[in-house]
């Protein structure tokens, strides 16, 4: 527990960035060796790579009292999520899903772009082996009329397909353990995805209501989610399908 502790410091430490405004909750968060879907950096080997409103910056961090800024990068408009998957980096924009190679960890390069069937979302992603699912939050400060959770088909890695998309109501951060998919809904709770059929996920259950969800980094068999106040952990060893309440820390 005594590593799960310290990634828990690390998310009350770093500064939380808004994704779409002032007002939007969605955080990021970051550690070493984990992350939430909606930070706006992440650590990739010897590279910090971060993202503002329009450029992908990648940092060498091999010297860490020498960071040195290697690259930056157009990626386009309005983007707002980095999640890194292997060697490849996605990044979440308000209209588009980007994938940028990490071939040259000094200068990512774009292999991919797919658009979204919504426009004007905030829009957290999270990937691995071929699939990619994608949380659009459409509110008045995110824009858009509609709310979703979309799977992509990413085995051609140059040519996202989408495969699914299932009606949200207020989708957040999200994360990945098994055949288990995490939805955060803000208000309307963690929402808990069968995916074992990994391109068209089955919501398990009500899900957990009792809290404001923003985000969740499962991390071996806890889930840490980062809930309003503060952050919880979840045990997901015994049934990662079924969450299990373990304890609370509150700012």
């Amino acid at each position: 527990m005594k590593r799960i502790y310290q990634i828990i410091i690390g998310l009350f430490v770093v500064s939380f960035f808004n994704n779409c405004s002032k007002d939007d909750a969605a955080k990021a968060s970051v550690s070493n060796g984990a992350g939430g879907s909606t930070a706006r950096f992440t650590i990739s080997g010897n590279y910090l790579y971060v993202v503002d409103n329009q450029t992908l910056k990648a940092i060498n961090i091999s010297d860490p009292s020498k960071p040195a800024l290697k690259s930056q990068t157009s990626v386009g408009l309005n983007i707002e999520t980095i999640f890194p998957y292997n060697d490849k980096l996605f990044i979440g924009s308000s209209s588009s899903m980007y994938i940028f190679s990490l071939t040259d960890p000094e200068h990512p390069t774009q292999v991919a772009k797919a658009d979204y069937i919504i426009r004007m979302a905030c829009d957290p992603v999270v990937a691995k082996d071929n699939v990619a699912y994608a949380t659009l939050r459409s509110t008045s400060f995110c824009g858009g009329t509609q709310s979703a959770l979309v799977t992509y088909n990413i085995t051609n890695i140059s040519q996202p397909v989408l495969a699914n998309t299932i009606t949200m109501f207020s989708p957040y951060g999200l994360g990945m353990k098994d055949n288990s998919l995490y939805v955060c809904e803000g208000p309307g709770g963690l929402k808990v995805f069968n995916i074992t059929n990994k391109y068209s996920p089955v919501q398990v259950g009500s899900g957990i209501t009792n809290e404001v969800f923003y985000d969740v980094i499962p991390y071996g068999n806890v889930l840490i989610a980062q809930i309003e106040g503060g952050v919880a952990l979840y045990d997901i060893g015994t049934n990662p399908m079924q969450p299990v309440f373990i304890s609370k820390i509150t700012q």
